[in-house]
């Protein structure tokens, strides 16, 4: 059977009386083309969840919770932020931890009494995590024992009390020394407290009424200044963006009805982590919104996940591209039975042509996938899957119609089919704004566009091509890295006179981190004495992999501008192996 056009299928999908009807939304004055279905709160969303019962929702390590169980939990932690903690709608709440059950339950809680989640980096440091904390007046803090360790003196400054999952009984006191805990009560919160202690299953979760233009998330992403921005979104951008990765699912099956969508008993592994949108949205709410088992990874690790997609008959893989090739080198040594895979998905990195092709040798009943969505999209843009895919390996796909997408020039007026310029995306998905950044939101959101800093052009049939950033913005294996921050860093060291950071092709991570150095006249430096110290001031990613050092002035423009791309190009071939 032949495969039917993309155009038609996305028609019959969205069309009137559909699940994925498309509608007219005019949100802030500017009209957009949304779901008409879509829930209009995350509290909806998971009281969709009510109604499955003991059916398995998590399973991590040998631990399996029900959708009863979670709903229970996010009943009893929701009912002690109120009334134990005094938070109100429209406070935010933040999660630091590792993929753990306690994530998702969290989530759910700080959403069903209509707070904000603040998703924090857990490769952060503390100094990067007390930043994000003062930086988002964050009310609670609900964290694992090791970022909570990290947290803590700012939370104590800050007078922002934690509640620690999974800490052993009495070991509170090595977290914030001379600490009262007690599950709630009395006139304050206490500084710490124990999940178990403040989690007690019985509580009724409170009412409380949410609108879908409430803020409901904010998530760190690089941006133009030394720290990441908060990018805030609305109850309505997350759930319109949610809808729109099932309804890219849809399209598929309509146009080829062999196509088996998410499986028929379907099952997801949790790959990447729960604070990046990516696991949050098209991975953990997705699981949720159709009822899949979702298999949570602590941390990475391939021969794990093949093991895992064994044991559990995973359907669905989404992850960086890097982890889909770490899955095909981990294949060559560790023979599993991965047939139940159905859908291998990639995004958040640049990815090699090769690795479509790849995907789908190795992996016989998957269809392979790349998708390009940023923080501010809420990950949902345009996608490109199975055949379309194979066919068009250098290209990021195409997206259902919520979401538009023009190429502009410097002056942003758009250019025509199959020229370069500037990304430019508008639908209900995108963010409100960045937290306390008014200067930044009027940069980057434009009439309800959003300038998305990277270079591209579309061709007729409307596949887009990324072809490089504008945003000094490094993608390594799914993580942002702001160069400027990671110079201003390199900066302190005596020894350093300039510093340009910038990524390097990785045929693993997408791009690798590297750094061009000029010492000081007088001074000597070694690549690991400068490793040793950006790592003792920021998050590990963020360390550059590779260092070169020159007693040379860096090329500069006219202006005196650092000159990267051509370090990158020129500079960085002839150098890089000296001191890396």
């Amino acid at each position: 059977m032949s495969i039917r056009s993309f155009e038609e299928a996305v028609a019959d999908v969205t069309a009137p009386g559909q699940f994925y009807e498309i509608t007219d939304l005019t949100i802030g004055g500017v009209r957009y083309r949304g779901f008409r279905n879509a829930p209009k709160s995350l509290r909806e969303l998971f009281d969709l969840a009510r109604g499955r019962g003991d059916d398995v929702f998590l399973v991590y390590e040998d631990e399996r919770w029900s959708y009863a169980q979670v709903m229970a939990s996010v009943d009893a932690l929701g009912a002690a932020l109120v009334n134990g903690y005094q938070v109100h709608k429209g406070d935010r709440v933040a999660i630091g931890m590792r993929n753990l059950p306690e994530w998702v339950i969290a989530f759910g809680a700080i959403h069903s009494v209509g707070a904000v989640s603040v998703s924090l980096n857990a490769w952060w440091s503390g100094e990067e995590l007390g930043r994000a904390l003062e930086d988002s007046g964050t009310a609670v803090l609900i964290a694992d024992v090791h970022r909570a360790q990290r947290a803590a003196p700012a939370c104590r400054r800050l007078g922002i009390p934690i509640i620690v999952a999974r800490s052993e009984p009495g070991g509170l006191d090595e977290i914030l020394p001379n600490s009262v805990s007690r599950a709630g009560g009395g006139a304050a919160p206490p500084p710490l407290a124990r999940w178990e202690d403040v989690v007690v299953p019985g509580a009724p979760l409170p009412e409380v009424a949410i609108d879908p233009e409430d803020d409901a998330t904010i998530l760190y992403t690089a941006g133009t200044t030394a720290f990441p921005r908060g990018a805030v979104s609305t109850q309505r951008a997350v759930l319109q963006a949610l809808t729109a990765f099932g309804c890219r699912v849809a399209v598929e099956q309509a146009r080829d009805p062999d196509n088996p969508g998410w499986g028929e008993h379907p099952v997801s592994i949790l790959a990447v982590p729960l604070f990046h949108v990516t696991g949050c949205i098209p991975v953990m709410l997705a699981a949720l919104a159709v009822g899949m088992r979702l298999v949570i990874m602590h941390h990475w690790d391939p021969e794990e996940a093949l093991e895992l997609i064994e044991r559990e008959r995973v359907t669905t893989f989404v992850g960086v591209p890097t982890e889909s090739w770490d899955l095909l080198q981990a294949l060559r040594t560790h023979e599993r039975d991965t047939s139940s895979l159905v859908n291998i998905a990639g995004g958040g990195a640049p990815a090699p042509p090769a690795l479509a092709r790849a995907v789908k040798d190795r992996f016989s009943n998957a269809a392979p996938s790349i998708a390009y969505g940023m923080t501010e999209t809420n990950a949902y843009g345009p996608g490109n899957f199975g055949e379309d895919y194979l066919t068009h390996p250098e290209s990021v796909g195409r997206a259902v119609p919520i979401l538009e997408i023009e190429i502009r020039d410097r002056t942003g007026v758009p250019v025509p089919v199959s020229h370069s310029g500037e990304i430019w995306l508008k639908g209900p998905n995108l963010i409100r704004g960045y937290w306390n950044s008014p200067e930044d939101t009027a940069k980057a959101l434009v009439d309800g566009w959003l300038r998305t800093g990277d270079l591209g052009h579309l061709d007729e049939e409307g596949f887009l091509y990324i072809e490089d950033r504008v945003k000094d913005v490094v993608l390594r294996g799914g993580e942002n890295i702001f160069s400027p921050e990671v110079e201003a860093v390199l900066y302190e060291h005596p020894a350093v006179l300039e510093a340009a950071v910038f990524g390097v092709p990785d045929e693993r991570l997408g791009e690798e981190l590297a750094a061009a150095v000029t010492v000081r006249e007088g001074h000597e430096v070694t690549a690991e004495e400068l490793q040793a110290h950006v790592a003792a001031r920021l998050a590990s990613f963020k360390v550059p992999s590779l260092i070169t050092i020159t007693h040379e002035r860096l090329p500069r423009s006219a202006v005196g501008k650092i000159l990267k791309r051509e370090i990158r190009s020129s500079f960085y071939g002839r150098h890089a192996g000296q001191n890396a």
